[in-house]
């Protein structure tokens, strides 16, 4: 499919040709919603813990008698019932990853890429360079193209433009070779330079090719 190519100033700087095997699906939520909580999973600390019954260092000795003292029968002070004592079947350290084949997470890629564009949530433009580091200038840019909350991919930033949009809390620059489903999803807009179209039909073309190779 056929889609405007603009330049940082909202004027058209030609069109562009956007495969369809990867912008022109039937997006699957199902599919993206899986990546995603791949994605936040591997992202995970998982470093909430509290200490075991072995962890505690309270006195091992029975406290009183088994039998005879009318009270309930207690061992160490390690128990979860002391106060001091360890926490019943409380967290641990432990990794939340979970595999997922490479096969879905592609194919995710490519449906929530399908489902911006599907929704016109992709710009399209020449090149993400600026002359000066002037971040209220680019701001103003981005509002006259309407990408207010974007994600901004590119092969390689400009050192310039890298600098002008760091202090924009709206927007975030990724990488080609970084793109993912969760940062995709998580902005309104999709921006992408000509040269991130190609980077990103590579990836995705080659990667289809490896697997149909593997089949």
């Amino acid at each position: 499919m056929k889609t405007k190519v603009l330049n940082l100033d909202n004027k058209s700087a030609g069109e562009i040709e956007l495969r369809d095997e990867i912008f022109g699906l039937e997006p699957r939520v199902d599919l993206i919603q899986r990546v995603v909580e791949w994605q936040r999973a591997k992202r995970r600390a998982g470093t909430h813990k509290v200490l075991t019954r072995g962890e505690i260092n309270r006195t091992k000795h029975k406290v009183y008698k088994q039998k005879g003292t009318g009270q309930a029968r207690h061992g160490a002070r390690s128990a979860p019932l002391f106060v001091g004592g360890a926490k019943a079947m409380g967290p641990v350290s432990h990794s939340h990853e979970f595999d997922l084949p490479k096969k879905v997470r592609t194919l995710g890629l490519k449906h929530a890429l399908s489902a911006k564009a599907r929704d016109g949530g992709i710009v399209v433009i020449d090149e993400a360079t600026v002359k000066a580091i002037k971040t209220n200038d680019l701001a103003k840019r981005f509002d006259k193209l309407g990408v207010g909350n974007a994600l901004v991919v590119d092969g390689e930033f400009d050192n310039n433009f890298a600098l002008s949009a760091r202090n924009l809390s709206s927007v975030s620059l990724l990488p080609a070779a970084g793109l993912n489903v969760y940062d995709i999803m998580r902005r309104a807009k999709l921006v992408l330079t000509r040269s991130a179209v190609k980077a990103i039909e590579d990836r995705l073309g080659a990667e289809r090719r490896e697997s149909g190779r593997a089949v």
